[in-house]
């Protein structure tokens, strides 16, 4: 380790106090250091002997014919030598990561302190650390994934035994961590490192609030301590924001190093083809062209399951992968997209940031993603080492959808977040999220995201137990909000732009990435005229349409009432009775579906109310066919809807006709909340209903609805339903929201 030899070289006498040999202000930084650790000397070197140890460092790392970029000199010698803070803009695999192994190592050699690493992705931190020690520094990290570990490993970052510690950003504001383990090892600290900095920005493509409490943190670093910031996709005006978030201003006698963002490996190509069965057959004819293993990105988790369904029905050695997938799953599918041992992922984002693959031979969007920011994120993973890489765009007609729905997500509305804000104020004591949830209109992840900005904002503070409030003034920064929604619909346009665009395509990222070095590439589809074939064998397009339009698929009961009930005046708790609960259900597709999804967004538009059509009606038979009950239902019972009424009316009717049973009529229950949280919901739900006479009816009844969103709809009718003496409900809609 670079600590022994460093204590070895002290021990022995043969360091040196600055002297006129040294630059001085490398001297000076040496003589500091030897003072703060009350040493009579440190090693010392100049600028060529400390080029040389960073050469030899990366060496280790990257191999033995591996060279510094002078850039990464320059952001190296801006740490260790002048201690200064820097950003890098470079984009993916330039060799950030070997810019800060390297620098920590050095630092340690001069015996400063470990240095914090601030990663957001788990599959980022599982690399680093091998990375790290093949550079001769032990790293080690607290995250979410390895919580019986995090004892053991502050222990060892107390005694001076780690050279890195990762952390999330969310851990930078976990009550015993943010008060008993960062005020050492911000005191101690080296080198902090923000890793994918962009997310500290309102006008990055994944902004997360937990980021913004590194401004905090730089406060309270001891003077001299260098700070290195690292992104590989940002324009001028997300850097200009990170700098400004993180202190890095110019003014601040900061680095700014940005770099070219083109490629020379890259093949960008945009094939449009009008259905989503042609699409996936497309990808299917085309799979085995593309060079090595891949990417195919979607932009839901419903897409790629399907997709990656449709590809291995096909012989293709692929798996999904999304922030759905399990853990150990995700670890699995990494390690064997890294191996070759598949052809490829379909992914959502989740398989983004961090992910390092020198010989990606392609990466494929099926859809486009919602900015140029994103897009140029997410095809940065492919040819690093190759000489050449395919990057294909497939966009769909429901891009746009999905574009605004996720937009729907955005920050709260003031009188929402006012809820969270009063209720705090009101608690005698911290609330837990759960605890907080029943209170106000919000789901709980979109209450954890207020939460953390309010947090950020200084207005509540997260403390042992939950969340309490701190009594300083709050402004809503509602003119910030409209800013950021009209700058991603900005953004959305530009990627339809570049879609139709017949000018260079990587120029076209580049300029919207502010890039000084933009120029034709001469490569992609439209420099060179050779476009891709989007012809499609009817074979591969009629497989690819079953696959899509395979109507069916399970929906699981709720089978806990939400926590908190009883502080909104509901009296329901705990486990719903065996006696009460629905059956496992079924429905025709999701919402989000590439396949049945786009026929049924359109019947369930807003607004929109009309008879079930013929094609949807069909298709539902078909599921109602080979649904398997182990015992026919007696009777059809609707959900009553005052949005769509003709639609679910027809919807019942029809079921009760051709399948030969009565029909029950309707049970009505009172109005939920329109997107508010679990608990808002069923609350308005049970609060009123009418449920109809079903004495005598002696068997299971299908109850209908025109789509699943939460559950609780269903829940609470079937409850009610089941209490009139129905033996079992089995709930069928034609679509659940995801």
């Amino acid at each position: 380790m670079d600590d022994d030899i460093a204590s070895s070289r002290r021990s022995s006498g043969t360091s040196i106090r600055p002297d006129d040999r040294l630059p001085g202000e490398l001297a000076a930084v040496c003589e500091a250091a030897a003072d703060k650790h009350g040493l009579a000397s440190l090693p010392l070197m100049d600028d060529i002997a400390l080029r040389e140890l960073a050469e030899e460092r990366l060496r280790a790392l990257a191999g033995p014919e591996a060279v510094l970029r002078e850039d990464q000199w320059t952001a190296i010698h801006t740490l260790v030598a002048q201690r200064r803070r820097a950003l890098v803009v470079q984009r993916t695999g330039w060799g950030k990561s070997a810019v800060y192994f390297i620098a920590t190592a050095l630092l340690r050699q001069l015996g400063e302190g470990p240095t914090i690493i601030v990663s957001p992705l788990l599959a980022l931190m599982r690399n680093q650390i091998d990375a790290a020690a093949r550079a001769g520094v032990h790293a080690v990290t607290i995250n979410s994934a390895n919580p019986g570990e995090w004892d053991a490993v502050q222990e060892q970052v107390a005694a001076g035994e780690v050279d890195v510690l990762l952390v999330s950003p969310e851990r930078l504001n976990n009550p015993d961590f943010r008060d008993a383990v960062l005020p050492s090892l911000t005191a101690s600290a080296g080198l902090l490192v923000v890793d994918e900095a962009h997310c500290i920005s309102d006008w990055g493509h994944d902004f997360r609030p937990d980021y913004r409490r590194l401004r905090t943190l730089l406060t309270e670093l001891p003077s001299g301590v260098p700070v290195l910031a690292t992104t590989a996709t940002a324009n001028d005006r997300v850097v200009h924001d990170v700098t400004e978030q993180l202190g890095l201003g110019a003014d601040e006698g900061t680095l700014v190093l940005r770099g070219p963002l083109d490629r020379d490996s890259l093949r960008l190509s945009v094939a449009l083809l009008p259905t989503a069965e042609s699409r996936l057959g497309w990808l299917a004819e085309q799979l085995d062209r593309m060079p090595g293993s891949g990417i195919i990105y979607t932009l839901t988790v419903a897409a790629a399951d399907d997709i990656a369904a449709y590809l291995a029905s096909r012989g293709f050695a692929v798996a999904a992968y999304s922030g759905k997938t399990e853990p150990a799953e995700r670890e699995r599918a990494e390690e064997d997209l890294l191996g070759n041992k598949v052809k490829a992922l379909v992914a959502t984002s989740a398989l983004g940031m961090g992910f390092d693959k020198p010989d990606l031979g392609f990466v494929v969007h099926v859809g486009a993603p919602s900015s140029p920011i994103a897009y140029y994120q997410q095809i940065g993973r492919a040819g690093r080492g190759v000489e050449r890489a395919e990057v294909v765009l497939l966009p769909g007609h429901e891009d746009r959808d999905i574009w605004a729905y996720f937009t729907s997500l955005a920050f709260p509305p003031e009188v929402v977040v006012r809820q969270v804000l009063s209720a705090l104020d009101g608690a005698s004591k911290p609330l837990s999220t759960a605890a907080l949830e029943p209170m106000v209109e919000l789901s709980r992840g979109r209450l954890e995201v207020v939460l953390k900005v309010l947090d950020v904002d200084g207005a509540v503070r997260r403390v042992r137990g939950g969340w309490e409030s701190t009594g300083r003034p709050w402004e809503y920064d509602g003119e910030r909000y409209a800013r950021i929604a009209e700058a991603r619909k900005a953004e959305q346009q530009v990627m339809i732009e570049y879609q139709r665009t017949g000018s260079c395509r990587m120029k076209f990222l580049q300029d919207q990435l502010d890039d000084p070095t933009s120029h034709d590439c001469g490569r992609c589809d439209n420099c060179t005229g050779e476009r891709l074939s989007v012809e499609v064998s009817e074979v591969a397009a009629e497989a690819a349409r079953e696959r899509l339009m395979r109507p069916g698929l399970d929906v699981a009961p709720r089978k806990m009432w939400p926590t908190g009930m009883g502080a909104i005046g509901v009296p329901l708790s705990g486990k719903i009775p065996p006696g009460e609960v629905a059956a496992t259900g079924r429905a025709l597709g999701r919402l989000t579906d590439i396949g049945w999804g786009n026929r049924l967004r359109d019947l369930l538009a807003d607004g929109a109310d009309r008879e079930i059509p013929d094609d949807v009606f069909a298709a539902c038979v078909k599921v109602l066919t080979a649904w398997g009950w182990d015992e026919r239902p007696v009777g059809v019972v609707t959900v009553g809807s005052r949005r769509r009424p003709e639609l679910v009316g027809s919807f019942g009717q029809k079921i009760a006709s051709i399948g030969r049973l009565p029909f029950l009529g309707t049970v009505w229950l009172g109005e939920s909340t329109h997107r508010a949280n679990s608990a808002q919901r069923l609350a308005g739900l049970v609060r009123a209903g009418e449920a109809p006479d079903l004495s005598g009816v002696d068997g299971p009844v299908l109850l209908v609805d025109d789509h699943i969103d939460t559950g609780w709809t269903m829940t609470v009718a079937a409850r009610m339903l089941r209490k009139e003496g129905v033996s079992a409900v089995l709930p069928f809609a034609l679509a659940v929201t995801n």
